[in-house]
């Protein structure tokens, strides 16, 4: 329809100009509108049905075929307009070598043009067809500034995304394989203890019962805190952690954490002092704070020599700002953020074989990050991490 108004418009237009210009007679009248009407008939019926049933192999192919159309139509727009004003034949043989020359050289333009056009979507075809056989290190290499460049960069962009979505996955892949192996060994050991503890007993092979029965509880009392915490991540994970805020003092909650695990500490031959400039308070779940504390620091006990020091900074930066620091062997360059992802244990020189199922970092990452705060290992001469919570409004 649109086509079909352009072609009318063309026509009114090319009838006024000749009016204005020429002042026909009703005789050149009557052949200029014959003229101009069979032309656009035949324009439009060329431009109705030349993309309906005729098919090309190539862009470039079509690009040419139109431009040689086009030239066409105004060659015998020409041609026609020379015998209505009967021209001689050397004129007409003028005209007619003129208008072949500058067919030739239209034929010549489309081809240049079309070329590189032709080249950049083969570029694109097989750029998507690399990625369509899993190929995601191919780009299209297509630098334009009209709307086949846009395209070609918005494939490049999406190959990207898709390059970083593989990646990703195929490390979470990785890390899932190694956390259930993790948990798989951490369920395996207290049930293989169980197991043989409960044998021993029905078989009366079991030389002291009180003995076994504490090393039972003790199993049980593992596997109870490794099913709290799976549940626990799991729940943080899924975003449907729900906790009770309150104003609480954040070094209070690191003294109470201190407290607590004195007794493994002392076992261990470690030293726990808390640090900080007195009372720093926090909007915060009294209980949440006081479980990442605690898990920092006996993860830091755990990777601790004899002998040394767990230190608990709290101070009042901007907010609550907590590091537990220790003289252990610290973490690895590349582990410094996947310590805290999900599924992770995290530095293998802090790992599993130190005790515990490598989820106390994640926890505290998700209790941390719940509450708008952000969880960070810095580097230093051992293990040193970091939590910050937000600022608390002034009442």
């Amino acid at each position: 329809m649109k086509a079909a108004v352009g072609f009318l418009g063309i026509v009114v237009f090319g009838i006024a100009m000749f009016e204005v210009t020429m002042r026909p007679s009703g005789t050149e009248r009557f052949q200029i509108l014959a003229i101009f009407a069979a032309m656009a008939i035949l324009a439009g019926a060329v431009g109705y049905l030349f993309p309906r049933f005729v098919h090309f192999g190539s862009l470039q192919t079509a690009v040419v075929v139109i431009a040689v159309l086009t030239v066409g139509l105004v060659v015998l727009s020409a041609a026609l307009s020379a015998a209505l004003m009967s021209f001689t034949v050397h004129d007409m043989t003028v005209l007619v070598v003129v208008l072949a020359f500058g067919l030739g050289l239209g034929l010549v333009t489309a081809i240049a043009l079309a070329r590189p056009l032709a080249a950049d979507l083969v570029r694109i075809r097989s750029t998507a067809e690399a990625v369509g056989h899993g190929d995601l290190d191919v780009r299209t290499g297509v630098g334009r500034s009209d709307e086949l460049g846009m395209a070609a960069g918005a494939i490049d962009q999406m190959i990207d995304r898709l390059q970083a979505a593989t990646e990703e996955r195929t490390r979470e892949q990785a890390a899932r394989r190694q956390f259930l192996s993790s948990i798989g060994h951490d369920l395996r050991s207290p049930l293989a203890a169980l197991r043989a503890a409960v044998e021993a007993l029905e078989d009366g092979l079991a030389p002291d019962p009180p003995r076994y029965f504490g090393s039972m509880r003790a199993d049980i009392n593992a596997l109870s805190q490794l099913v709290d915490d799976l549940f626990l991540l799991s729940t943080i994970e899924a975003g449907s952690l729900v906790f009770d805020r309150m104003m609480v003092d954040v070094a209070e909650l690191a003294d109470e954490s201190i407290e607590a695990l004195l007794p493994v500490a002392r076992q261990s031959e470690i030293d726990l002092i808390v640090e900080g400039d007195g009372r720093v308070p926090a909007d915060a779940g009294p209980a949440q704070i006081g479980r990442v504390i605690r898990n920092l620091v006996d993860n830091a006990i755990r990777y601790s020599p004899a002998g040394s020091q767990v230190i608990v900074e709290v101070k009042d930066v901007a907010g609550a700002r907590v590091a537990v620091m220790d003289h252990g062997p610290g973490f690895a360059p590349d582990m410094m953020e996947k310590a805290f992802e999900g599924f992770v244990t995290g530095d293998p020189s802090r790992s599993r074989a130190n005790g515990g199922a490598g989820l106390g970092l994640a926890i505290a990452r998700g209790l941390v990050e719940a509450h708008g705060g952000s969880i960070w290992a810095e580097a230093a001469d051992g293990g040193k991490v970091v939590f910050q919570l937000p600022a608390t409004p002034p009442s």
